[in-house]
Formats: structure tokens, sequence, C-alpha cells
């Protein structure tokens, strides 16, 4: 008689084959680019800590004193225009990002993910790690770290393009927007780490706080070359479906192929539902990437709601500092609540967006709800540590929950859209466009802060309200297009018809 297996090996054994290949890529793209964001965010606690208030400081005995307020600044923060170059530092790095996303989606099409994505992390690591030195090399040229900043960006351009790319390759349309809000938790871990790892060193050896996350994401870009499988059929695995099944039941409005009225009603227009070719190998062209339907409405949708949420990525610790009067540690740790509501957030537009099917639906109530929780978090979020810790969660979630809706499932959805035909090799490209333009607003909002801020934080809030309705506005005629569907008005099934 066979002894029978222990529950640990029955719960192994009953998982595919395919199952676990594709936790571990799953796993191991959540790593990746959660080390990306790691890196980026020291730059927003450590600015707090190269800008301050010396006067209440015991300064050493043998310096020399001229000013008694900016002796223990870092030139050049240490002068009035501070916030200016912070703000410069900031577009260096976003500027650089935006105009490089566009092109990383045409190589990351051509190229091998694997050795794409480690460079990119090898060389995002070394750029984050110069940045650093410049403490114990003791520089104090803007022009070093706006060079810097610059190659940072570009090199990070590399990452997501190719991580959303990759996923997309191993899952298959299903509940692609709860699996994707739950893998995009990356973006707020990868922030919280950031915070935290940046705190440990910021008020003793801020150099270490950019130091450590370069040698982490350079270490992810080692295990990357050692372990990503790009494709399922390069282990022999079965590749997702990627298209909804007609007879199967499973619709929804997101993308709604082109219908034909036929004895006064409207029926659906016969559409093949092809698998995804795995011998195609031309790669989409930027204008037919914009041409697929709803990728130009979710890219300025994107644009604006990326523009709060970085925004607050590299300049809440700052206004944290400045309105609560916490310390540089203190105000980064308390921003990392906002990443921690973003989690939440996410996750739930993709469980919402999954069960409804509206995509855009769940994108524009969670932005029209934002707006008024800005407007309430600026007059009332500093009044108590629970109404700040509260407001940071409720923000946190409302922000990115669009923003991780559309930089992932959706950019999934257009990447696999029916009207390519099979071809697998457009998910880059598509993904490229949409957070390209997504870091257009990445980079305006920061340096609106820059700008606005010396005139008071509330017009700051007024400015990331104004750009949440204009995200809104972009997503109205998919929103409508949604609500027919709901109401019987057309078929719902994947894509938006074309009038």
């Amino acid at each position: 008689m066979k002894a029978s297996l222990a529950p640990g090996i029955r719960l192994i054994t009953s998982f595919s084959r395919d199952s676990w290949y594709r936790g571990f890529i799953l796993l191991l793209t959540f790593l990746f680019y959660t080390a990306y964001h790691l890196s980026r965010k020291p730059i927003s606690i450590v600015k707090s800590e190269l800008h301050r208030n010396c006067s209440g400081l015991i300064h050493p005995a043998d310096l020399n004193i001229t000013n008694n307020v900016t002796w223990c600044n870092w030139a050049p923060f240490d002068q009035d225009n501070y916030k200016t170059l912070f703000g410069v530092l900031d577009n260096s790095f976003l500027v650089a990002y935006a105009i490089g996303m566009f092109f990383s989606g045409i190589f990351g099409e051509r190229l091998p993910l694997r050795y794409y994505l480690s460079v990119g992390m090898l060389m995002s690591g070394l750029f984050t790690c110069l940045f650093g030195l410049g403490f114990y090399w003791k520089i104090h040229s803007l022009g070093y770290y706006a060079v810097i900043q610059v190659f940072n960006g570009l090199m990070q351009t590399t990452g997501w393009p190719a991580v959303v790319a990759c996923v997309g390759n191993w899952f298959g349309k299903g509940k692609r927007g709860f699996i994707m809000g739950v893998w995009n938790s990356h973006t707020s871990v990868g922030n919280i780490l950031g915070s935290l790892i940046a705190g440990v060193f910021v008020s003793s050896a801020w150099g270490l706080s950019f130091i450590v996350p370069g040698l982490i994401i350079a270490s992810t870009g080692v295990l990357c070359f050692f372990f990503l499988v790009e494709k399922p059929e390069d282990v022999d695995c079965s590749p997702p479906q990627h298209h909804n099944d007609l007879e199967s039941g499973e619709t929804e409005p997101l993308l709604q192929s082109p219908s034909h009225v036929a004895n006064g009603s409207i029926t659906a227009a016969p559409v093949e539902m092809p698998e995804i070719a795995a011998g195609r190998s031309e790669a989409i062209s930027f204008c037919g990437a914009l041409s697929i339907p709803g990728v130009v409405e979710f890219s300025l949708c994107l644009l604006f709601a990326k523009l709060v949420s970085y925004t607050f990525l590299y300049w809440l610790p700052l206004y944290i500092s400045n309105v609560a009067h916490f310390e540089a540690k203190e105000a980064g740790d308390m921003s990392t609540l906002f990443d921690v509501g973003g989690i939440v957030g996410g996750i739930m537009a993709g469980l919402v967006s999954d069960y409804t099917g509206g995509r855009a639906t769940t994108c524009c109530v969670m932005l029209l709800a934002a707006a008024p929780m800005l407007f309430l978090y600026n007059h009332i979020g500093q009044r108590s540590l629970g109404t700040t810790i509260g407001m940071l969660l409720v923000c946190g979630g409302l922000v990115n929950g669009p923003y991780a809706l559309i930089t992932t499932a959706v950019s999934a959805d257009l990447g696999t859209h029916e009207s390519l035909r099979g071809n697998s090799r457009a998910l880059s490209t598509v993904t490229a466009i949409i957070d390209g333009t997504g870091s257009v607003g990445a980079a305006l909002g920061p340096l609106l802060a820059g700008l606005i801020s010396p005139s008071g934080w509330n017009n700051v809030f007024y400015m990331l309200i104004s750009a949440d309705v204009l995200a809104c506005l972009f997503l109205s005629r998919l929103v409508f297009k949604e609500a027919q569907g709901w109401c019987g008005r057309i078929p719902r099934i994947r894509g938006y018809k074309e009038t």
C-alpha cells in the first residue's frame, strides 16, 4: 500500500508546469520593476537634507560660518532658489525618461528582452551610484547631478515596456486586471523600500541613499540575465489566450469591434480571433500602434494622471516636512503611506474593471473621486496624525489606481488587440507610447510644482485637481461607449466600435 503524499508535496504537484513558470516570471518581473522604482525614490528623500534650516543646529567648532541659516546645506542647493534647482534635477531625469520611452518600445520589440533589461538595470545602477558618489567626491556642481539624472532617465526607460511585454507574453486576457493590479504593486513597493533605505542614511551620509539602491538594481540586472524567460514557447509551455472566446460568453466592452446594422438591429461583425502567432516577426510601426482604438485616449489620460502621481512621488516628503514640520527621515517614512494606499488602489481598480469590463469607467470614477480628496488633504490633512495617515492612504489609492490600471491591464489589452491579427510584437511599442505620453506629464508635474510652490502649496494642489479633471475628460468617449455596452446598445465584445 502506497504511503500518502505529504500535504506540501500534494500542494506542489497540484500546479502544472505552466503554472509554476508563470508564477516564476510574475515574481521575477515584479522584483525587476521594484528595483527600478526603488532607485528613483532617493532624490525625493534627500531633498530635505540638501536644503534645511541650519539655525537650530550646532555647527562644528573648526567650521568658519558665514551664514547661520544655510551652513549645513549642500551647495548649490543652499540658495533661496533651491526649489527651482530641485526642479531642474527632477526634470533632467523625467524629460529624458519621457523622450527615451518612445524609442525604448521600438528597441524592445527588436532586441531580446533578457539582454535589454539586464543592460538597462546595470547601467541604471551605475548612474544611481554616481549621483551618490558626488557626496564622497564633494561635488557641488549642478551640471554634474543634472547630467547623471539625464543618463539615468534614459536607462530607466528600458524597464517598463520590457516587463509589460514579458508579462503579456505569459498571461492572457482572463483576470488580467486583477493579476496585473497585484503585480503592479511593485511600483508602490519600490517607492516604499526606496524611501526606507534612503531614510536610513539620509541624515548621516546621503550618498549611501543612492549607492545602496544603485547596487540593488544592478544586482537584479544580473538576476535577469541568468533567469528571465521571454516567452512560454522558449521552455515548451503553452502560450496564453489573448482574446475573448465569443462562445464562452466572456465578453467586455473595452475596444469594441466593428458592428453593422442588420434588419434594424445592431449585430456584431464577424471577427477572427487568432492566437498570438509565435512565428510572426514583423514589429508594429509607431503609427500602426497609434491607430489601435483607445491608444490615444488612454495615453492622454495617463499624461495627466501621471502628472499627479509623480508630483507626489518627488514632492510629497518636502511638502510634509514644510507643512507638518517633520524631519527628513520622518517625512520620508510618512510619505510611504501614499504608496501603501496605491497598492490597494491598483488592486481594486483591476478587480472592478475585470468584474464590470469597464476599464475607462473605472479610471474615470477614481479620478473624479481623487479631486475632492486632494482638496481635503491639503486643507485638513495635517490636523492630526490619524487624519494625515487616513488621507494619505485614501489619496494614494485614488491617484495611483487609474495610473496602475492604464499602464498594466489596459496597455496589455491594447497591445494584444484583435486588429493586430496575431502580431505578438506590438506589446512593447503600445506600452511605450502610452507610458511615454504619461511620462510627459510626469516631467511637467514636478516642474510645475517647483515653479508654483513658492506662491503657496494651495496653488500646487489646485493644479493637481485640474489635472485629474482633464484626465477624466479624455476618457469621456470611451466611458460613453462602455455605458452603451452595459445598456445593450452595442455588442459587449472586446474592442471599441470605430465611428
